[in-house]
């Protein structure tokens, strides 16, 4: 039992589970919220947010929480960023521990899909390219705007957009800054380079500095990145245009955009890359149409890169999909994604790992729903349901937008967005994976047959 409890799969989960508490126990300290009495549950709501780079917050970071109390959420959200467990393992080989070969290949398969690659290297490499791109993206912060980003301010907005965790320190998160290009620019760029993966990060510095050095020449013909970098680039692209151009004519049919064109432009674009995972809003999501909302919810549904800051289930489960619905209407056998085609079992995690997300966003939108409707008319309640779902596709994808449900929910709602919040930064596939790893596999095989379907 001990040994299974202390699993690579089970590890990140007791790491992350014991971050959290750690973080409720220093917020609910009274020296890190004189803004005003915190209870029990918005202390453990809030750590539970910043660890998971969710960004919902019950209350206003910015005004609520102390000098003290702001740096606890920081540190909660850069060590959700790049991931317990990497900093962990990095722990280890800096004290000359040895990392046994399961704790080696579960650290690859998240991170890099490789097993075979150098994990002290590569972490120290992600520690340092991230500290780097905060720096760089802090500075410039506040060299744009000196006095709506000091130093401090800057450092925790800098951090918070890579990491994917929408935090702001401003009530109404960057929406004195919907108009600015350059802000606007800073915080698109640190929430995409969070929300690509790591890998794909190092792949591509690595492809810019042979260019730049002239190492390699490049041959015709030749594929520059590799097939896991291609697909997530070119999808990450496709989702943020299609997202932009979407909030564009729906918000611009009912004048809910800045009259300028460049403005709106601006702000669709924002609200399409801030909507994969990181929180941000320039605008008022509450105000938003229907139509845009619906769309967002598919957004922060994909989320970003596997092995990045990012959750929902990844641009490369949704491209996935796309081709295995595609290779139906071919009528083809195999699910062909560029130049590879899908093996089986990555075809199966796809499809658990959709139904399982399909599953718990219903079951938590049913749940929220019921809860918010007791002693309210049905029909009052089901005027929610949008409401509800997109709060719990929110918490479930660690997105952290809300349209102003987040600081009217009482206990239990709080309770089971922290549950969604938990289970989405880790994934339904890692849990389920974990879960797994206390059975003991069968050894035989049931006789099959075909079943009548559709």
């Amino acid at each position: 039992m001990r040994t299974k409890l202390l699993s690579p799969y089970w590890l990140p989960v007791w790491f992350f589970a014991g971050a959290i508490l750690i973080g409720t126990l220093l917020l609910y300290l009274d020296a890190n919220h004189p803004g005003g009495p915190l209870t029990v549950i918005d202390a453990l709501f809030t750590a539970t947010s910043a660890m998971c780079v969710t960004g919902l917050a019950v209350v206003d970071t910015g005004t609520y929480f102390s000098f003290m109390g702001q740096n606890v959420i920081l540190i909660l959200i850069q060590f959700g960023g790049l991931g317990i467990m990497t900093f962990t393992t990095l722990i280890f080989y800096l004290l000359g521990k040895q990392v046994s070969l399961n704790d080696r290949l579960a650290v690859g398969q998240s991170l890099l899909h490789d097993p075979s690659f150098s994990l002290a290297r590569f972490l120290i490499r992600v520690v340092i390219g991230t500290l780097l791109l905060e720096t760089i993206g802090a500075v410039t912060l506040w060299l744009l705007d000196p006095i709506g980003f000091s130093p401090y301010s800057a450092i925790f907005h800098s951090i918070s957009a890579f990491c994917n965790a929408g935090f702001s320190l401003y009530p109404d998160s960057l929406s004195q800054w919907r108009g600015n290009v350059g802000i606007n620019i800073v915080f698109m760029v640190l929430i995409t380079l969070g929300g690509l993966g790591f890998y794909v990060l190092n792949e591509c510095a690595s492809l810019f500095k042979r260019v730049m050095l002239r190492r390699e020449p490049v041959r015709r013909g030749a594929h520059l990145l590799s097939w896991h970098t291609s697909i997530v680039l070119k999808t990450s692209l496709l989702l943020v245009v299609v997202g932009a151009v979407v909030i564009f004519v729906a918000e611009g049919l009912v004048n809910n955009m800045p009259v300028s064109l460049g403005e709106r432009v601006l702000t669709s674009l924002f609200q399409s890359v801030t909507c994969r995972t990181a929180g941000f809003n320039t605008v008022d999501i509450g105000s938003m149409t229907n139509v845009s909302l619906a769309f967002m919810m598919v957004l922060m549904l994909i989320g970003g890169s596997p092995g990045s800051c990012a959750g929902g289930i990844k641009t490369t489960t949704f491209r996935a999909l796309c081709g295995f619905v595609a290779s139906q209407f071919r009528g083809r056998d195999q699910v062909q994604i560029g130049r590879f085609a899908l093996s089986q079992d990555a075809l199966n995690k796809v499809i658990s790992l959709v139904t399982m997300t399909i599953l718990l966003v219903t079951v938590g939108t049913m749940v929220l729903t019921s809860l918010e409707s007791t002693g309210v008319s049905y029909l009052m309640g089901r005027e929610k349901i949008m409401v509800n779902m997109f709060e719990v596709i929110s918490a479930f994808g660690t997105v952290g937008l809300s349209t102003g449900l987040t600081p009217e929910l009482n206990g239990s709602e709080k309770s089971m967005i922290i549950v969604l919040m938990f289970v989405g930064r880790l994934g339904p596939v890692w849990l389920l994976s974990a879960l797994h790893s206390w059975q003991t596999g069968r050894r035989y095989l049931v006789p099959t047959a075909d079943l009548p379907l559709g």
